[in-house]
């Protein structure tokens, strides 16, 4: 960024930034998104071997079913959005597009190998109708590792880089880890994932993030 950007607040900066390349944004992220559905709707309803079921830890049974986190679980499809929508060139969107693709095939690869279900919940779904439409659409399997969680985990990182590159308040940096810690909560409070699939996706997340900014997360002094 020039000076005057340096200089401008961060909000403008991140203004900026977002009408450029708008078409490749909005039409790559909608492509990507639909995908991503189709390959894991696939291995989701036709495994190729049988599910193993991820077993429940103290935290699971700590932790009780709150269906109130059903709007923050779906608000990740817009928080890997953000990401992306932050990026000013091209080159920098096609290598962020290809590490979480990257970061999703591995999970997708794994689901094939390796297919995973999380144990039956014994709830009454009836008497919550949107978490059981939830629960018809996106089934117990494909548990490990949890890529509501590396997805999530994936941008928040990202997030992270480009806010403290635009200057961002701490205020700002707390909300989006906030945001992201959400995310990997709801998947527990709603019984979509148990512990190990969140730590797996966790796992997974970091990794790839570090693989995908290694060089400007050791580089830039200001990511931390």
């Amino acid at each position: 960024m020039n000076e005057n950007n340096q200089q401008a607040p961060w909000y403008r900066q991140a203004a900026a930034v977002i009408p450029r390349h708008v078409y490749l944004k909005s039409v790559g992220t909608t492509i990507f998104i639909s995908m991503f559905f189709i390959a894991y709707f696939y291995l989701l309803k036709d495994p190729a071997y049988p599910p193993t079921v991820m077993p429940r830890t103290l935290l699971d049974h700590l932790i009780g079913f709150q269906p109130l986190a059903l709007p923050i679980y779906i608000s990740l499809w817009v928080y890997v959005s953000l990401p992306p929508a932050l990026l000013a060139t091209r080159r920098e969107l096609y290598d962020y597009g290809m590490s979480i693709a990257g970061t999703c095939l591995v999970g997708l690869i794994i689901f094939y190998f390796w297919p995973t279900a999380v144990p039956a919940a014994h709830i009454d779904w009836a008497q919550y109708p949107d978490v059981n439409f939830l629960k018809s659409m996106d089934a117990s399997g494909n548990a490990c590792p949890s890529l509501h969680v590396a997805t999530a985990v994936f941008s928040g990182i990202w997030l992270h880089y480009l806010l403290r590159r635009f200057g961002a308040p701490l205020w700002i940096i707390i909300c989006n880890w906030a945001w992201c810690a959400g995310i990997a909560y709801s998947t527990l409070a709603l019984r979509q994932h148990v512990v190990v699939d969140v730590l797996a996706g966790l796992v997974l997340g970091v990794l790839a993030a570090y693989l995908s900014l290694g060089r400007s997360w050791s580089s830039d002094a200001s990511f931390i």
